[in-house]
């Protein structure tokens, strides 16, 4: 007898919305460390700011920004386990910092409003992957990168 049907998982649904928070962040290298649980936030689920938890493994520099970055490890794996990302894409998971609770209400008053009616899980679309795995913030991406 073969296995119940099950249906493939639901994809984000995609809602270009405006991020004036995240480029404009002055988080420095410094404040995160490895081995920190951090979470980039890419949108809204049932109301609720949702994105990809990741671990803090080691320095790495982020090529698009020219800047230090952290190589962060994705714990579900997949085809993206390990990322690059420029700092200011990073809130913290595994405390309670002052810093990135007031970016996490600040991202929840700008986007919880707009997307209060949706029950899917929303896609702001502001990152992307490179090829050389460097997350990168619409605002960040270069062409030719």
């Amino acid at each position: 007898m073969p296995p119940p049907w099950t249906p493939p998982p639901t994809p984000p649904a995609f809602a270009p919305t405006h991020d004036p928070l995240t480029p404009a962040r002055d988080i420095t290298h410094p404040h995160f460390q490895p081995g920190d649980q951090v979470v980039v936030i890419k949108g809204v689920a049932s109301a609720e700011l949702w994105g990809d938890a990741m671990r803090v493994v080691a320095p790495s520099w982020h090529t698009p920004t020219d800047e230090n970055g952290w190589r962060l490890r994705d714990a579900t794996g997949g085809a993206q386990t390990y990322v690059t990302a420029h700092p200011r894409y990073l809130v913290h998971l595994s405390r309670r910092c002052p810093d990135c609770l007031i970016h996490l209400r600040a991202m929840e008053d700008h986007l919880l409003p707009k997307h209060a009616s949706h029950d899917a899980v929303i896609d702001c679309g502001w990152y992307t992957t490179t090829a050389l795995n460097q997350l990168v913030h619409i605002t960040d991406a270069r062409s030719g990168r």
